[in-house]
Parts: structure tokens; sequence; C-alpha cells
């Protein structure tokens, strides 16, 4: 049964076909676009795939988008089906105050995280997790070794960071610089200040689950911006761009295991 997971962030929409909703599942092909052009994807990107049999997604953008998505979907005669983040599923319990408050994307990349620590670990001892997604905002979360999401962080990613200095900061007009440790230049300045800033986060979480559970966790990274964090880092992770669509196949196949 061949299945469309949609990821829509902030700014872009991406898409995975696979060949069905398993974790072994094939992957056929796989894209992005930036959300002003959602309106293309049926004549363009999404043209001459075969007919996906079921899909699901999420989403944190507005109910405008969620309807603009679901015409694209009408090619195939699909019905947009949404996740919104429960009490417990596949693997993860939600620690938040209100659950369905839960960014959707935090909450299908955490379910992915588990998914891939249970592969890893398989035969030893399950493993703690900060899972990492850096994107047009950077999210930091914390799942002990029993799949209970303890909390996390939300902070700006580098775009807002730089956008922000740039409004409140008189005549602070300047190119994105390098990643160094002694920046002499505006633009360096800017470019470490907001990169050191999202990996201390990262390392503080590290430090806080470290202390938590008293074990070393595993530290999972994904988003489109992951790759600029990589040379920066302190704490060894694993960056995984599948993160999303690997949690959405775990929810898929739970949900239709139960059916």
């Amino acid at each position: 049964m061949t299945f469309l997971a949609l990821d829509v962030g902030n700014t872009r929409l991406k898409w995975a076909l696979y060949d069905s909703h398993r974790s072994s599942a094939n992957l056929l092909a796989q894209g992005a676009v930036f959300l002003e052009h959602i309106d293309r994807l049926a004549e363009e990107d999404w043209k001459d795939l075969p007919a996906p049999q079921d899909m699901l997604g999420c989403i944190v953008a507005s109910d405008a988008l969620r309807r603009r998505v679901g015409e694209q979907l009408e090619m195939w005669d699909l019905s947009p089906r949404w996740v919104v983040p429960r009490a417990e599923e596949a693997g993860l319990t939600n620690g938040y105050d209100h659950p369905t408050r839960l960014g959707a994307d935090r909450w299908v990349a955490m379910i992915g995280a588990v998914a891939r620590m249970k592969t890893q670990t398989q035969g030893q001892a399950p493993r703690p997790m900060v899972v990492v997604m850096v994107g047009t905002a950077v999210t930091v979360e914390a799942i002990d070794a029993q799949g209970h999401f303890l909390g996390g962080f939300i902070l700006p990613g580098h775009g807002i960071m730089l956008r922000a200095l740039e409004s409140g900061t008189a005549g602070l007009r300047v190119p994105t610089g390098e990643v160094c440790e002694f920046p002499t230049n505006t633009s360096d300045a800017l470019t470490s200040g907001g990169t050191f800033a999202i990996a201390g986060a990262i390392e503080r979480m590290v430090q806080h689950l470290r202390q938590r559970t008293h074990d070393e966790p595993l530290c999972y990274m994904t988003g489109g911006a992951g790759w600029k964090m990589a040379p920066s880092m302190s704490v060894k992770f694993e960056l995984v761009d599948s993160l999303i669509f690997d949690g959405l196949r775990q929810i898929a196949d739970q949900r239709l295991a139960a059916t």
C-alpha cells in the first residue's frame, strides 16, 4: 500500500512517498517546496507519481494552509489526515501539561526517535534521548529510556535571531558570516553567537537528562538546518533527515494494526 508522508513546517512542505507505511518500507520519491509554491504540487512535483493509497502528515501552519494542501491531494482522491498529539502513542508517553497543545512536528519526531533508539539498542538496555529539530525554530526534547517525554526547549532558529538583531539594533545590517571561536567582525560575531546559543541549549539538555536518568543520552538531530550545527556540536549526535517521516510511518503502522 503506497503511503504519502507530509511534514508542513513554517517555511517548507516536505514530502516522501513509500511503498508501504511499514518501518521497513522502500522510499519511492521525496521532495520539498516552499509554502508559497504548494499550489503547484499537483501539476509539477506530484504529477508523475504513482497514486498513494494512504497518507498521514503533521502540520504546524494555519488552517488556510491545511486547505491548500488538501486541494492538492484531491488529484488522488485522498482526504488529508493530520497527526494530533495524544497522551500516549507508538511507544511515547506525552508529558506536556496539555498534551494536545504540543506541536505535532515535535510529537512525530520524538516517536521516530524512540523507534530508532529501540532498533539501535536491540538486545541491550534502552537509552534516554535528546531530540533536536533545527529549522525556522529550534526544539530540544528530553525523553527517558522508557519513552516518557519529560519536556523540551523552544528557541529561535538562525534566521529569526539575525532578523531580531537587525530590527532591534541600529545600523546592524551585515551579511551572514562564519562560525569561529573568537569572532573579530560583526558578521562572524552574529553567526557564531546564534550557532553557539543553539549548541549550548542542546548541551544543557543533554546535561539535564544525564543527571535525571544517570545514563548517557543518545542525541538525534533533524531539520533543514541541522547540517549547519554539525561542525559546532561538542556532544555526540546523529543527524537523521527522515526522523519525522519515520515517526509518521510508526504512527500509521500502529493505527492500522489497531483497526
